[in-house]
């Protein structure tokens, strides 16, 4: 018999950002739900059972979840690109490798918002903003200019993602006042293949800045990257970390590694196919309710594949012009495969939590 899903919250009137102020009105008949802790062998049973069955079973937990015709349409935009002093192996924005990325100062306000408005203009609901920086210390007026940024294009109407290192829970409630939707910090792997990939900052320290962020009522958007030249059970280890927080992240990217010349992994192999699908399968059932976000590398999947995704349970993307340094799917592509396979675009603030 499998474990059920969910078990009620003991604290029902926490609002996340991701809901429309005007729009939460709890009921007392519907209290609000937290999911269940899972063990590790639970998460492992999971993700190594066979996979048709697997795909089965997530998708009736997305079905159950959540509206399986919508897809959340995000943009990101490098607002601060390269010269990091971290060295993810992955990453061409550090500085301690050679690539083709070339540093570049904070971007000004009017391109961002020009950027936030094409995107909502070709569909996109949430419009993420990423800066190549450890943290913010010393970073007085930038932070001021990205607070800015983030009041302008929430009031566009549209939600609102930054990804900047790591924050202190001041920053996180300076954030959430300026109207910040969800913040992104990824723990990338598991805790224990982690330091084969970054050794500048913690796995503890990714999760200091998760905490910040929760308690500052912005919601965590926290994923993984495929393809670091971690096993199964790293892929298990990292959605097993994610489903024993306090609260599940409101948002799950699976990126597949881009390996970039000059990068560390440059020469890592792509990852399977049916691994990024078991992947995704084991999330949308340990993570009932989360949002979970085909990221970098989707342009390598097959429009076939893809759907295979979305019937597991992936039920956003990153569409537009490109990533922070990576190709990403076009507006116009994207919206010709969603209406061929009748799937529409989700409004902003629509996830149920």
């Amino acid at each position: 018999m499998f474990k059920q899903s969910l078990v009620r919250l003991s604290n029902p009137s926490r609002t996340l950002a991701t809901h429309a102020a005007a729009a939460v009105r709890p009921q007392p008949s519907e209290p609000a739900f937290v999911p269940l802790r899972w063990k590790r062998d639970e998460v492992k049973g999971i993700f190594n059972g066979p996979l048709l069955d697997l795909v089965f079973r997530s998708a009736s937990v997305h079905r159950q979840h959540h509206d399986p015709s919508k897809i959340q349409l995000c943009t990101l935009m490098n607002i601060k690109t390269g010269g990091c002093s971290e060295d993810c192996s992955y990453c061409s924005q550090s500085s301690r490798y050679t690539t083709a990325t070339k540093a570049s100062p904070l971007v000004d306000i009017e391109p961002v918002l020009k950027a936030a408005r094409q995107a909502k203009e070709n569909g996109s609901t949430r419009f993420c903003m990423g800066a190549a920086w450890r943290d913010l210390a010393g970073r007085k007026r930038g932070f001021e200019r990205i607070l800015t940024m983030v009041r302008e294009v929430r009031e566009m109407g549209m939600e609102v993602c930054t990804t900047l290192g790591m924050l202190t829970p001041e920053q996180a409630r300076r954030l959430k006042e300026a109207g910040l939707t969800a913040y992104n910090h990824n723990l990338d792997t598991s805790r224990e293949y982690y330091p084969k990939v970054i050794t500048t900052r913690s796995y503890d320290e990714r999760l200091d800045t998760i905490a910040a962020v929760r308690e500052a009522g912005i919601s965590v958007c926290s994923g993984g990257i495929l393809g670091l030249g971690e096993t199964d059970g790293d892929r298990i280890g990292l959605i097993w970390e994610l489903s024993n927080l306090p609260e599940h992240p409101e948002s799950f990217p699976v990126n597949a590694l881009v390996p970039i010349p000059g990068t560390p992994l440059e020469k890592n192999d792509p990852v399977p196919f049916p691994t990024v699908l078991r992947t995704i399968a084991t999330a949308r059932i340990v993570l009932p309710k989360t949002v979970i976000r085909l990221a970098a590398g989707r342009q390598t999947l097959s429009e076939s594949e893809q759907m295979m995704c979305f019937m597991a349970g992936a039920n956003a993307v990153f569409t537009g012009e490109r990533m922070l340094t990576t190709p990403c799917s076009p507006w116009d592509e994207d919206k010709a495969m969603m209406s061929k396979w009748g799937l529409e675009g989700m409004a902003s603030f629509a996830k149920k939590q």
